[in-house]
């Protein structure tokens, strides 16, 4: 159901199962009664750009939320959904102590969206997945929030 807009997806479900049992603090998902609308999964990656082996590791002391995927339900497309999950995604991030800044990976006519959501261009990425190229892209992650009681963390 969560089919990519360009009908591709370089992360695959056994690949989503395998984040979300690693590090389930980094997606998010949202839910409309009960049902799965739209989701974010993410891991941490502990070099400056994205490799091929990004796409399979989650490397537990990297400083880089690395956003595998942002999937809205093909019904729920259209709406800003995408927008407000990713938003959201955005400012939980500075609750976790060891993120710094996003990275991702996107086709060149999502970089547009992307951008108006915060991101920089970094330029192209050395990530291929078939026939596929990609843009990669960052977030700074801005005003670390100290864990404390009733911190909204």
């Amino acid at each position: 159901a969560f089919i990519s807009v360009s009908g591709d997806c370089p992360l695959h479900l056994d690949e989503i199962r395998h984040f979300l049992n690693l590090c389930p603090e980094l997606s998010l998902g949202w839910f409309e009664e009960g049902r799965l609308v739209a989701f974010i999964i993410g891991s941490l990656w502990d070099q400056d750009r994205l490799s091929q082996e990004a796409l399979t590791l989650h490397r537990p002391r990297g400083t880089a939320v690395h956003i595998h995927v942002l999937a809205v339900h093909r019904t729920f497309r259209q709406q800003g959904k995408g927008s407000i999950l990713l938003w959201r995604y955005l400012q939980h991030l500075p609750c976790l102590p060891c993120a710094r800044r996003a990275l991702l990976m996107c086709e060149d006519f999502l970089v547009p969206f992307y951008q108006k959501c915060g991101f920089q261009v970094l330029g192209p990425c050395q990530v291929t997945v078939g026939d596929l190229s990609f843009i990669e892209m960052q977030h700074r992650v801005r005003g670390h929030a100290f864990m404390r009681r009733n911190s909204g963390c």
